[in-house]
């Protein structure tokens, strides 16, 4: 039986409030990290801290542009923690 590290228990990263507020948002679309701080009224550093465990998890992925990065929900992830 294969256990997963704690960084990387998809329940242990929504346990956060800022994280599922964070995933609800980008249910709607891709999001920069600097959008989600401005919609969550967080700073970035702490949001960028939040996108790492949700990464972790395997509940959300990255697209690079530019110098931009854009996050989005991996679905089928997010189905199996419904």
């Amino acid at each position: 039986m294969s256990r997963v590290s704690p960084d990387q228990d998809p329940f242990r990263a929504i346990a956060d409030a800022n994280r599922r507020r964070m995933l609800d948002h980008m249910l709607e679309g891709e999001r920069t990290v600097g959008e989600l701080a401005g919609m969550l009224g967080i700073a970035q550093p702490s949001v960028s801290q939040h996108m790492a465990v949700l990464r972790l998890a395997g509940l959300v992925e990255e697209r690079s542009e530019g110098r931009r990065t854009f996050y989005s929900v991996r679905a089928v992830e997010l189905r199996g923690v419904a």
